[in-house]
């Protein structure tokens, strides 16, 4: 059986850092996907379906629902350890339905809990336009000026309190305050994983 858990955050809330630390100091028993690593991974082969995602991705727009859900369960079923770490997902209620869709039929995943690291639009505008700016040429990722931050930030913030509502109806959120400094975050997200399987 499976052990999963999400992680959401707005764009800039240190979600994907978090958890490859949290999967580093616990390679023994974790693995660490973030959705955008594994869709960036897909468009970086050059297949066609990778060509497809990045038609999205470098808009800042939703890869479609399909595509991402099979490319997640795929993910977990295949993963080498039997915790699972998945960060940036869901980010529509879409997803979120369909994935509990799924989940409710999957015998071999158990969807433990959801991890919100919380933070405030202006930390997180300062975080991604900060990455930006203190990026060396040909490093700046697409997705890290105003224009598309805005856009990312709305993605996140217009389906957040019907994902919240979901996932506390059902005692699985958990809300870490993200504005605090890397160490601390780390060790109460850490202390939650490990406490729950």
């Amino acid at each position: 059986m499976k052990k999963l858990f999400l992680i959401i955050g707005a764009p800039g809330s240190g979600k994907t850092t978090d958890a490859s630390i949290i999967a580093e100091k616990n390679s023994d028993k974790i693995v660490h996907y973030s959705t955008g690593d594994m869709l960036r991974d897909e468009v970086a082969s050059g297949s066609e379906l990778g060509k497809t995602i990045d038609s999205f991705i470098s808009k800042g727009d939703l890869v479609p629902l399909e595509i991402v859900i099979n490319t997640i369960i795929s993910a977990i079923k295949n993963a080498p350890k039997d915790v699972v770490i998945i960060d940036g997902f869901p980010r529509s209620v879409e997803q979120m339905k369909e994935l509990d869709r799924l989940l409710q039929s999957e015998s071999e995943i158990e969807l433990v809990s959801v991890i919100e690291a919380r933070v405030s639009e202006a930390v997180a505008r300062e975080r991604i336009l900060g990455r930006a700016a203190d990026a060396a040429p040909g490093e700046q990722r697409s997705d890290d000026n105003e224009e598309v931050f805005v856009s990312r930030m709305k993605i996140y913030t217009d389906p957040l309190e019907e994902i919240q509502n979901f996932y506390t109806d059902k005692s699985l959120l958990k809300v870490i305050d993200a504005e605090r400094t890397l160490e601390v975050i780390v060790d109460e997200m850490e202390a939650f994983v490990k406490s729950s399987i």
